[in-house]
């Protein structure tokens, strides 16, 4: 049980990146700053999100389900790019577009747990590989 004890101080802690940072706090509403807790409705939520300045930006989901991003004037945007979170992280994937300024609704769906962690995600696009 010692060596249990040790090991687990020995265990390195992964910083997350910075577009990360906020994963580990809780907060309302999608936002960079942190992840927000959602309740699933039929395996499904729906929430909204405000974008400021034009770039890209990620929905990161701490299970697996099927994110669409929606302009409130528009049909659904094609993503940029899909990954998975840092190993040391409850991050499942995180899904990328490219977003011009305004209102946007956002979709998971296929959900098949009580709760998901979401969180908007500014920059970080992958190297590709």
């Amino acid at each position: 049980m010692f060596l249990s004890v040790i090991a687990l101080m020995a265990t390195p802690q992964c910083a997350l990146p910075r577009e990360l940072a906020g994963w580990n706090r809780a907060g309302q509403g999608l936002d960079t700053r942190h992840a927000t807790l959602l309740q699933p409705k039929s395996g499904r939520i729906e929430t909204s999100v405000t974008i400021r300045k034009a770039g890209v930006f990620g929905i990161a989901l701490d299970r697996d389900g099927w994110i669409d991003v929606i302009p409130v004037k528009g049909g659904k945007l094609r993503m940029v790019s899909q990954n998975r979170g840092p190993r040391c992280s409850t991050i499942r994937k995180i899904v990328r577009y490219r977003l011009q300024p305004g209102a946007y609704r956002v979709t998971v769906s296929k959900l098949d747990a009580k709760r998901a962690r979401l969180m908007l995600v500014h920059g970080g696009l992958p190297a590709s590989r």
